[in-house]
């Protein structure tokens, strides 16, 4: 029995200097190592109820699965969103490390049907271009339906 916390999906992520990315999402971004297989180059992450792997990219290895060329920026295409307590904290935090960022802090809201979700929000890169969007609940709110 473990007291892991386990979430539906689990983004594995790739990545050329393990021991760097978790200087970045455990020093920087205060992700927790739920467990790791150093000699893999292996790390569950956790933060918040939120879940990623990192792996170490091993040129030659069989159990790599990359389809094609890895290039930094890498996961180009898509950004990561996590829910956060205290965005605000999170981003100085990011700012003050130097980290790579992509949107600064905003607020922002998105419509969905006949109201609006809001969000603080910001997007860093992690050392190999991955974008992380961390993101607080700012509720919602009624808005007129877009007429077409």
């Amino acid at each position: 029995m473990t007291d892991f916390i386990e979430t539906p999906m689990t983004p594995e992520l790739y990545c050329t200097d393990i021991k760097l990315s978790l200087a970045f999402y455990v020093g920087v971004l205060g992700f927790k190592i739920q467990y790791q297989r150093e000699e893999e180059g292996f790390a569950m992450l956790e933060r918040q109820g939120s879940r990623l792997m990192l792996d170490q990219i091993v040129p030659g290895s069989k159990r790599s699965w990359i389809t094609g060329p890895l290039e930094r920026p890498f996961g180009r295409g898509i950004n990561l969103q996590m829910d956060t307590t205290n965005v605000d904290s999170l981003y100085q935090t990011a700012i003050a490390n130097k980290a790579e960022i992509f949107l600064p802090l905003e607020e922002k809201w998105y419509r969905a049907n006949n109201i609006e979700m809001g969000n603080r929000q910001f997007i860093v890169l992690d050392p190999d271009g991955y974008m992380l969007r961390f993101s607080e609940d700012l509720g919602d709110r009624p808005c007129n339906p877009v007429i077409a």
